[in-house]
């Protein structure tokens, strides 16, 4: 017999729960779009709810569920560490269907449903993985997590969406048999078809040491695709510029949850082979920076150049798993947490401009000049998550996540890799500076100015588009957020465990 806890699934049933409950409402309701947000937006607020009780726990005292008979083994354990993730997830979901709202409210009827229901089946895999302790469960949440968003980056059906959705279906195609691969190499050295655990891993001795390490870095590799690291990077500016401007946001947010989560879980479990075997997370890392801060000095266009971010940024994420230990494991954790909240931020900025301008001209640089001086909140908001991608105050939270991404780092003794991640540091800058540079600069054309605040029924950008209130929440919510945990950084560094 498997015990069954609901109440730990919760935050995996709840997105399923409403992906069925919007296309079965769909039947009868098909041009209520009302209904199917607030069906999606309440799957999302129970199964958040589910992940608060884990948060803060360690590793011994987590959540169980799923276990055999006599208690062990459990192939679904939640720890603080993997509710934070959970809840990171769920809350990036809420936001990008905040900026897809307004999009599917001028779509046909019926598009709404198929729309939010892959979200949500997205949303789940990419919760459900994080918390997973078997291979079984492990693969198919993490395919769950990216086939759905395929068939998302091509729903607009243009050439663009066409090209970047192919990309990345023929990407998820050799991530899967990599990581099946993987998983072949990990039952052949630990004997176990199932067991994703430190105690498996222990198991090993001699030549099956060997094949475990191949499985490591095999899985690494299929991850990589899915993290945007170097060299598996190749589909991602592609992608994200041809998808809707909210599949980018998932594809940046909710994708890369899955993808650490899948990672970490792996990780944990294999802290016995040591040093070793992290030469090539640290090329990987190093990689990533330095190719995703290059490409995104060349670019003019806000979406790419964003892309681009998401691959330099996946090295900062991956770089404190130099250290295999909790402290590399929390920090890293940590790390993509600063940069989710800041990246959601800024592409909330770039939606509000899009909505407010021509669609071509809302993704240039040029289309943020003086966006500080004519619209002082959104500008700010931009500012600050610039700011904090690049870590320099007043962007405490990103300044606070790259030094804890380097502590682990200089822990173990790898300087020559902290003084490269220092240099990217610095380039890092640069990018985001250019895009700074151009909201602080005055307005290009001496036309009538802008308010100063967006009026509180009727908020205005630039052209006096109205600003739909779905995107105020967005961004209100990712502002506050940004301010608050720049702060009090423990209130997302305590939780990890």
């Amino acid at each position: 017999m498997i015990s069954l806890d609901l109440g730990v699934l919760l935050p995996v049933l709840a997105p399923v729960a409403g992906a069925v409950l919007v296309l079965a409402v769909d039947v009868a309701l098909p041009t209520v779009q009302r209904v199917h947000y607030g069906l999606a937006f309440a799957a999302l607020l129970v199964g958040g709810s589910g992940t608060l009780g884990p948060l803060g726990t360690a590793p011994a005292d987590a959540s169980r569920t799923l276990c055999l008979a006599g208690g062990s083994p459990c192939f679904y354990a939640v720890s603080g560490l993997s509710a934070t993730l959970q809840l990171a997830a769920l809350l990036a979901a809420a936001v990008t269907l905040l900026l897809a709202w307004p999009l599917e409210q001028r779509r046909e009827a019926g598009r709404t449903a198929v729309m939010l229901a892959l979200v949500l089946a997205a949303t789940s895999g990419a919760v459900g993985v994080a918390a997973a302790r078997d291979l079984g469960s492990w693969l198919v949440t993490l395919e769950l997590a990216t086939l759905p968003v395929v068939a998302l980056a091509a729903l607009p059906g243009t050439r663009r969406a066409i090209a970047g959705a192919v990309q990345l279906l023929t990407t998820s195609i050799v991530s899967f048999a990599v990581l099946a691969l993987a998983a072949a190499c990990w039952f052949a050295a630990t004997g176990t078809p199932t067991l994703l655990s430190g105690s498996a891993a222990a198991a090993s001795t001699g030549p099956q040491r060997g094949l475990l390490s191949l499985s490591v870095v095999l899985v690494l590799a299929g991850v990589g695709f899915k993290l945007s690291l170097v060299p598996f990077h190749a589909w991602t500016p592609t992608t994200y510029a041809g998808a809707p401007l909210p599949i980018a946001v998932f594809l940046a947010s909710v994708s890369k949850v899955a993808a650490l989560g899948a990672l970490l879980v792996v990780i944990s479990a294999v802290t016995s082979l040591g040093r070793p075997g992290l030469v090539g997370v640290a090329v990987l890392a190093i990689a990533s920076m330095t190719l995703g801060n290059v490409m995104a000095l060349r670019q003019d266009d806000v979406v790419r150049l964003l892309a681009w971010s998401t691959v330099a940024q996946a090295g900062w994420v991956v770089l404190p798993l130099l250290s295999v230990t909790g402290l590399g494991v929390s920090a890293s954790a940590g790390y993509l947490v600063t940069y989710l909240v800041a990246t959601l931020v800024a592409f909330t900025v770039v939606a509000l401009t899009l909505r407010g301008g021509a669609a071509r001209a809302g993704r240039r640089l040029t289309a943020y000049r003086g966006l500080l001086r004519s619209q002082p909140l959104v500008g700010g908001a931009l500012g600050l998550a610039l700011m904090s991608l690049a870590g320099l105050p007043p962007g405490l939270l990103g300044l606070i996540g790259k030094v804890v991404a380097l502590r682990p780092v200089l822990v173990e003794g790898w300087w020559f890799v902290a003084v490269l991640a220092a240099v990217n540091a610095v380039l890092g800058v640069a990018v985001y500076l250019r895009w700074f540079r151009a909201i602080l600069a005055p307005v290009a054309s001496p036309t009538t100015p802008a308010p100063a605040t967006p009026a509180p029924t009727t908020p205005t950008a630039g052209g006096g588009v109205t600003i739909h209130p779905s995107h105020v929440v967005a961004l209100a919510l990712g502002t506050l957020a940004l301010v608050v945990l720049s702060v009090a950084p423990q209130l997302f560094l305590g939780p990890l465990g």
